[in-house]
């Protein structure tokens, strides 16, 4: 027997102030930033989300083996701090990330001197990492710029620690670059400096710098508060601990949902979501912010907005293959994503009431659950697997309901 949740449709206006989770992005590169400096830096409101806390355990871990579960960013990311540590470090993680890539990652850092050996297939998890065992033969390596950010951001920050800096060129289109601006911002709050200069990111040896910092709320949650707003008859939320001047580059849904029907109002202490009117036709690149991509979807295909998208390619290797998933549970409201031409289009669902509960599933992926969510506002809702939520936003459920919506638990077998 599972657990899963019905959510029910409700009639009031939606209304609330949400305290969102902090940014697990931002958490898990301040924690290796904190873990590479000798100096001393104070970390505020750090992320409680089952990734942020995983790294923290395994930063501090004597174990020879480091099991990242189904943590991405983490897997990327200490793969190339246990290089510039020397650590000797096995670093494993779920059936799934087993699955997703590490080759570009793990062949720069060879090219840079560290030794890295693959213990299963080529190019995958799980890896052995003993490090720069000789030393570092150069300061000067290549990595597509199209690949997944997490690489060169876990490049960047152990550039100022290595004996001869860093020189990354980033070839061809630059996707996902938001998160690159991150993790320079946060590396420059702690004192390093850096030149980019068209596709060459320069970091010369330096230490890292004593600071405190307090992690900003996360923007990628706040997109299904958007959704819900965008989705809902009635609607007015406040979500708190949101900056105007954000280093998260998910902050573009604030934009994105001006079009599809969200008004945004930055207050001191956050934003406030209005319903406005939105527009019938939509085109957008979400190279720069793939993870509000399933948000956007359901959003336009539920309000009868008709889409054309780029920028997917990267969702094929995220926690799912987030296409197909999409693909298989937007039919399920008679809405379709379809490929032509490296573009997607979304033919929105008919505009009919459907008195029984659709039945969503999750794939084992957080932001599935979190995007079908805001159906509720139309029609009673199941999520399979409701628990996925942990990896990035642990009390969206409790949240959820804080706004009227009705969750009970049912069982499936």
């Amino acid at each position: 027997m599972s657990t899963h949740i019905k959510l029910s449709k409700f009639s009031l206006p939606i209304s609330g102030e949400i305290r969102l989770p902090s940014s697990k992005s931002e958490s898990n590169r301040a924690l290796i930033i904190q873990a590479l400096s000798d100096e001393d830096i104070v970390l505020h409101n750090l992320s409680e989300a089952r990734d942020t806390q995983t790294m923290q355990k395994l930063l501090t871990s004597f174990e020879p083996e480091l099991d990242v579960l189904d943590a991405g960013t983490t897997m990327r990311f200490l793969i190339a701090f246990c290089a510039v540590k020397k650590m000797g470090k096995v670093i494993k993680g779920t059936k799934r990330m087993h699955e997703r890539p590490v080759k570009i990652l793990v062949d720069a850092l060879c090219e840079l001197g560290a030794s890295i050996g693959y213990l299963e297939k080529e190019g995958y998890p799980p890896v052995h990492v003993r490090g720069f065992l000789n030393g570092q033969d150069t300061d000067h390596v290549k990595v597509k710029g199209d690949v997944s950010s997490q690489y060169i951001s876990a490049l960047l920050m152990i550039a100022p620690v290595l004996k001869r800096g860093l020189i990354l060129e980033l070839t061809g289109k630059i996707s996902s670059r938001p998160y690159i601006h991150m993790t320079l911002s946060l590396m420059q709050h702690f004192g390093i400096q850096y030149q980019w200069e068209e596709n060459f990111i320069r970091i010369n040896p330096q230490p890292y710098r004593a600071a405190e910092y307090t992690i900003e709320s996360d923007w990628s949650g706040a997109s299904y508060w958007y959704s819900l707003v965008a989705l809902a008859p009635e609607a007015q939320v406040k979500l708190l601990g949101l900056r105007k001047n954000s280093y998260q580059g998910d902050i573009a849904i604030a934009e994105i949902m001006e079009a599809l029907g969200v008004a945004s109002t930055f207050q001191q202490d956050g934003v406030v979501l209005t319903k406005k009117e939105a527009v019938a036709d939509f085109t957008y690149d979400f190279s720069h912010s793939p993870d509000l991509a399933q948000t956007i979807a359901v959003v336009c295909a539920a309000k009868g907005i008709r889409a054309t998208v780029r920028g997917l390619e990267s969702l094929r290797i995220k926690e799912t293959d987030r296409i197909y998933a999409l693909q298989q549970e937007l039919a399920k409201i008679g809405a379709r994503l379809e490929e032509q031409d490296q573009q997607w289009h979304i033919v929105p669902a008919p505009q009919r009431v459907q008195e029984t509960p659709v039945v969503f599933k999750t794939y084992e992926d957080h932001r599935m659950a979190m995007a079908f969510a805001p159906l509720v506002t139309q029609r009673d809702v199941v999520i399979e697997d409701p628990e996925v939520v942990q990896k990035s936003y642990p009390g969206y459920w409790k949240d959820l309901q804080k706004t009227g919506v009705v969750i009970e638990p049912i069982s499936a077998e």
